[in-house]
């Protein structure tokens, strides 16, 4: 199952390719929060539907609720999706460049399973990696102290039942 999502997100983003555009055009609002170098390797594509692996074995697995979700983004390695309402929203292009750094972190068949489990196990709103991108993202909006965000990640991935909820008092400055 692993190879399959592997090759359908490797075969998703190579398609997109031409309607990406890089994340470094975010550096303005972002260059406290994430290296020039990291944002240059990050990409988003708006589009009308976020595409998204719709394969039987994953609803026999439990996870046909979050394939059905309506979500604003979604991310694939160093690639994320954004409906069009949402394009302009700095906080959703926050969330998902802590996505791409986890990907990064964890690569593709760690992250992939790891999501898999938590989504199965505790649900997507209490999945740790989206507790953490939302605890960031939250610290984003609320004008935060800025930090190196993948370097944060890195550090507390190794943590698979970390309290993300608390990240002003986590944040090593």
């Amino acid at each position: 199952m692993l190879e399959q999502i592997t090759q359908w997100i490797e075969h998703t983003n190579n398609e997109f390719t031409p309607q990406r555009q890089s994340c470094y055009q975010l550096m303005d609002n972002f260059a406290d929060f994430y290296p020039t170098a990291f944002l240059n390797n990050a990409y988003f594509v708006v589009v009308d539907t976020l595409p998204k692996p719709d394969f039987p074995e994953l609803r026999q697995l439990g996870l046909g609720a979050f394939i059905d979700m309506d979500a604003a983004g979604i991310t694939y390695n160093n690639t994320y999706y954004l409906q069009p309402h949402v394009a302009k929203n700095l906080r959703v292009h926050f969330h998902e460049l802590v996505h791409v750094a986890q990907w990064q972190h964890l690569g593709i068949a760690q992250f992939i399973a790891r999501y898999m489990q938590e989504i199965q196990s505790v649900g997507y709103m209490d999945a740790p990696l989206e507790k953490m991108a939302y605890a960031l993202d939250n610290h984003f909006s609320l004008d935060g102290a800025p930090f190196d965000v993948p370097r944060y990640v890195a550090q507390h991935l190794q943590c698979d039942n970390a309290d993300h909820t608390k990240v002003s008092e986590t944040l090593a400055f």
